[in-house]
């Protein structure tokens, strides 16, 4: 049985930032993949701000391990529609309106190489991880199963957190009907229970 990980650099940073509280040595998690979980080849996805040489070098040293395959994509900053609205003024009654700056988003999209090295992966002789929380990946996940792969785990972080009173939780809600529908193919594994294994130690000041 051949095993290949395929990982979303930005969901899974992101789901591990801000859900469980540490950031990935992705050196680990390419190590962990190889030696606990017998991946052959593990694929990195992910965006680099120009500029941002530090990420540059930490995923060039990445790519010289000789299971790890790093597919970049610059970083695009992605203006958010203003919001506009109506009011009346108190002092002189007047109509007026108003419009809101809502600035920018970074954006780097790997979906489609990730998808196309996925498909290409498949068939019924493969396992395969794939890194994500993002439900826009569930279609690829039916397509991969289409081409009778034996059997894909979803990596991320699926519990739920409560901020200021509301309820956070960033994992698809498509993931998880695509799990609980296809029970004997599709499994989860979570970021939580292998933090241990993939935490980039801090160094102190």
């Amino acid at each position: 049985m051949k095993r290949y990980a395929f990982i979303d650099v930005q969901n899974t940073a992101s789901t591990t930032q801000t859900m469980l509280g540490f950031v990935v040595d992705w050196v680990k998690l390419c190590d962990f993949l190889k030696n606990k979980k017998s991946c052959s080849e593990v694929f990195f996805y992910t965006g680099i701000e120009n500029g941002d040489t530090e990420t540059a070098k930490e995923f060039d040293a990445l790519s010289k391990i000789s299971c790890c395959i790093v597919k970049s994509k610059s970083v695009f900053a992605y203006k958010n529609k203003d919001k506009t609205f109506a009011f009346k003024c108190l002092n002189c009654k007047e109509d007026n309106v108003q419009t809101i700056n809502m600035g920018y988003r970074k954006k780097s999209n790997c979906d489609v190489e990730l998808s196309v090295d996925v498909i290409e992966k498949s068939s019924p002789d493969v396992e395969l991880f794939i890194f994500t929380g993002d439900g826009d990946f569930e279609y690829l996940i039916r397509k991969a199963l289409d081409k009778g792969v034996a059997k894909v785990t979803v990596v991320s972080y699926a519990g739920k957190d409560i901020k200021a009173g509301l309820t956070v939780a960033i994992f698809s809600t498509k993931l998880r009907d695509l799990i609980a529908e296809k029970k004997d193919k599709v499994f989860y594994m979570s970021l939580k229970d292998i933090k241990s294994n993939i935490k980039k130690e801090i160094v102190s000041l």
